[in-house]
């Protein structure tokens, strides 16, 4: 009876660590493109514009080994990055100021607030005028985008230090400066590595929606020529390497997080 017990208990914790592990991710992807597959070839979906996943395979390599795809892709990868960097650096640079200084943050908060709310479809029209459809343009729109959850996330990781720390600092007669250097920096790096995964996607996104809106190189602008050109194979190829890249940046992303912060993940004793 202990032995049946105790192997029914060992084939639930399995069970359980089996559906909690990648795997049944793994499995679900498969089924959903199997799914697609035979949806196309078996005419399910009776639409010219719904290819097999196998002939979107083909196309992706094909794609990606001319160049046709890959340029566009690298390219759009490229301004996301510096985007990136920029928004990050200046979300950062003004999280910091405003959560420590109270008369910074009544007179630019609450424009910040009301670009916040602002959609990038919205506003995209209204840059055309300021900075033309080149790439200046979409780095702005990308910044833009990664500013904000950037900026919300160290603002509110600085209100939440335990203010004892800033007493001490004050107490030891530490400059602003270093008090920010010391003090604030070190305690709000989760909020930033938070603040930066979230606008991580969201650079991505948006470097697409600024190239579908003015053309030109990118993976955004391959979309919307493929759409036209009636090539739908083409135009789903270019929507699963947007999909694998994203992923990838992310994973990369937590891996680096993971060591960088590894003070902060470490279980507790």
């Amino acid at each position: 009876m202990i032995a049946k017990h105790a192997l029914t208990t060992g084939m639930g914790i399995t069970i359980r660590n089996i559906l909690q592990s990648r795997f049944t991710g793994v499995v679900l992807l498969v089924a959903i493109l199997s799914l697609w597959e035979a949806s196309a070839a078996n005419r399910w979906i009776l639409s010219d514009n719904w290819p097999r996943f196998s002939t979107v395979c083909v196309a992706t390599y094909h794609g990606l080994m001319t160049g046709d795809l890959s340029w566009p892709l690298a390219a759009t990868l490229g301004r996301a990055a510096f985007g990136f960097c920029i928004g990050s650096a200046l979300g950062i640079v003004f999280g910091l100021s405003l959560g420590r200084y109270q008369l910074l943050d009544w007179a630019v908060r609450p424009w910040i607030e009301i670009q916040r709310v602002l959609p990038i479809t919205a506003v995209v029209p209204a840059y055309i005028l300021f900075f033309g459809v080149g790439d200046l343009l979409k780095v702005v729109v990308i910044t833009i985008a990664v500013f904000s959850p950037v900026f919300v996330n160290v603002y509110n990781g600085v209100h939440g230090i335990d203010r004892t720390l800033m007493l001490t600092a004050s107490t030891f007669g530490l400059s602003p400066s270093a008090t920010v250097y010391k003090i604030l920096y070190p305690a709000v790096q989760p909020s930033i590595s938070a603040g930066m995964r979230i606008a991580l996607s969201l650079a991505l996104i948006s470097a697409v929606i600024g190239e579908m809106i003015t053309g030109g190189s990118g993976i955004g602008g391959y979309l919307i020529t493929m759409q036209y050109a009636m090539r739908p194979e083409d135009m789903y190829a270019a929507v699963i390497c947007l999909a694998f890249c994203g992923y990838a940046l992310n994973r990369l992303f937590l891996l680096t997080e993971q060591r960088l912060l590894h003070w902060h993940f470490a279980p507790a004793e």
